[in-house]
């Protein structure tokens, strides 16, 4: 076995050994392509920042039944060092006789802050002021707006759907007479008009209506730890954060996209590392973020239209999905074992048609989107990772998700606080999920639960298994803890716990359910259609228990054996 060190105090132009380590993580992966056979590279303590993104390719890959692993020092002891690969930039201001922490730094764009090592969110208000219609291009107030970057300015519309929350950018304010005109991004404002268009329950909806939130100037710095960019002086963008009282604040300004991304590559482990400090700059452009699905959104194309019970509504026939910080890319047999993702601004890892990809032990928490994303993988196994406060800017993203997969294995995490669905499983082939525990999930947005599957799931001989899971305090109203959806096909759904919830579960859905089999659950409430059991759900021996200290004690042993596999700190 070959080693090799980095250390952000190193010198490329050294051995790269324990004494003499290497500088950056790109002379080390030329290092590991020279060597061959085994190879460990030590990261030690400290942040490692990346100027670009980290990328892999299949020559990066062990060869011949031979690993390439990146670890932090001292990985699986007592000394273990923390190791962060960030995209951030150190940020040197001041605070100026307003109490205002100020910085120029030229022509840097960022969505999201660092501050002190955590997260600070972008300062907001909640309604446009004054009087307010919509218009066709935007919006028109009686009022007179001080926003001093009104073309940084970003519109949140939350529930626009009950699962769906878009964000569209300002692009110009003017006064007129005695109004304020609001002219909104196009074709962002454009297409939302054609999207967001429904007929429920008799009610008409075309375009969203007023935002549920404004974000991004800085008029709107009244709460302590929040900030702004200001963006209009061209190569002088200045960043506004209002301290907390006495705080001295160490400034980290997200950067980079993407930290990782491995293309094609194979036998790979990364251990005990630390990802931190991404951007996604998309929905503050002029296309805007519309956000229709879990993690999917509107990037143009042709809109379909969906006939349900209670109504109609439009539906992208193409949807994009949200990046991942780290990317993977047709890659075999990558593993990420016990790092930590914090603090980015999009999907922490995000694998597309990869195979043999495990993920266990992982701690993710601070992300703008979700946590985990697979689309197309195959023998993708998602175990015991622990996964909270996702979501921050993309409500409607799930704490895991897969999609379009084939025999993948989602089992024994611990889904916590998070905004729309724990885990969700799209259309696929062979899906397992298993002896998860989701708690507080549909925190922000409706219609979803803590576990959610839709979609054709196989056949007869591979189709889905969601088996033994606990699932508590689904919050919002309008869910359903485990929620099979949209002509969900080919699912056996038994031995699993929810309580809580708004609706424990639902059997008669639009399209219908078919060779769905629930058996062997325990609720506090009976599912919705239970009384009335569709003709493609088989529903035997499930069990409800009103009494919460009776239903603990009937499902002790299916509660002991859900969640995590190794406790946290």
């Amino acid at each position: 076995m070959v080693e090799f060190y980095v250390s952000p105090s190193g010198d490329d132009s050294t051995a790269g050994t324990v004494e003499r380590p290497f500088a950056t993580l790109e002379r080390a992966r030329r290092a590991a392509r020279e060597a061959g056979g085994d190879v460990v590279v030590h990261l030690r303590a400290g942040t490692h920042v990346l100027t670009e993104p980290f990328e892999l390719t299949e020559d990066d890959s062990g060869r011949d039944g031979h690993r390439i692993v990146y670890q932090a020092f001292g990985h699986g002891t007592d000394a273990q060092e923390e190791a962060v690969i960030s995209g951030g930039r150190e940020i040197t201001g001041q605070r100026d006789q307003d109490g205002v922490w100020r910085a120029d730094v030229g022509d840097l764009v960022t969505r999201h802050l660092t501050v002190n090592g955590r997260r600070v969110e972008r300062a907001g208000i909640d309604a446009i002021p004054g009087d307010v219609r919509r218009t066709t291009t935007g919006y028109v107030t009686d009022s007179p707006l001080n926003w001093r970057n009104a073309a940084a300015v970003e519109f949140v519309h939350r529930g626009v759907y009950p699962w769906t929350e878009a964000r569209i950018p300002v692009a110009s304010v003017t006064r007129d007479g005695g109004e304020t005109v609001i002219t909104m991004a196009q074709p962002a404002f454009g297409w939302a008009m054609e999207i967001y268009n429904s007929e429920w329950s008799g009610q008409v909806m075309v375009g969203p209506q007023e935002p549920t939130r404004l974000e991004n100037d800085p008029s709107f710095l009244t709460e302590p730890g929040t900030f702004a960019l200001d963006r209009s002086r061209p190569g002088h963008h200045v960043l506004h954060y209002l301290p907390h009282p006495d705080e001295q604040p160490n400034v980290v300004a997200p950067a980079l996209e993407v930290l990782l991304h491995a293309t094609g590559t194979q036998n790979v482990t990364f251990r005990g590392l630390v990802f931190a400090d991404t951007t996604w700059l998309r929905p503050g452009g002029d296309r805007g973020f519309l956000h229709y699905h879990a993690n999917g959104y509107y990037d143009g194309g042709t809109i379909g239209k969906v006939v349900l019970d209670d109504g109609a509504l439009a539906v992208p026939e193409e949807q994009e999905l949200i990046p991942a910080c780290v990317r993977l890319d047709g890659t075999t047999g990558v593993r990420f074992e016990g790092c930590r993702f914090t603090r980015l601004g999009a999907t922490a890892l995000g694998a597309t048609g990869d195979a043999d990809l495990v993920v266990r032990g992982c701690d993710f928490d601070t992300l703008a989107a979700s946590a985990i994303a697979v689309t197309g993988g195959r023998g993708v196994l998602v175990e015991d990772n622990l996964v909270e406060r996702v979501g921050l800017d993309h409500s409607g993203s799930p704490g895991i998700a897969l999609l379009n997969t084939e025999d993948c294995t989602v089992a024994h995490n611990h889904v916590r606080d998070v905004p729309h669905n724990g885990i969700t499983a799209g259309p696929g082939q062979g899906t397992r999920i298993l002896r998860n525990l989701t708690t507080d999930a549909m925190g922000v947005l409706a219609d979803g639960g803590g576990v959610y599957l839709s979609g054709p799931q196989g056949d007869a001989e591979n189709g889905a298994v969601i088996s033994g899971n606990v699932i508590k305090d689904v919050r919002t109203p309008y869910n359903f803890g485990l929620y099979t959806d949209y002509g969900a096909t080919w699912v056996r759904v038994e031995d699993n716990v929810v309580a809580r919830a708004d609706n424990t579960s639902v059997l008669n859905v639009s399209p219908p359910l078919e060779h769905v089999v629930y058996q062997g659950n325990f609720w506090d409430a009976d599912p919705v259609g239970s009384d009335a059991v569709p003709a493609g759900v088989t529903y035997l021996d499930n069990t409800t228990i009103t009494d919460p200290t009776g239903l603990d004690a009937a499902t002790a042993a299916i509660q002991a054996h859900a969640g995590l596999l190794t406790k946290r700190a």
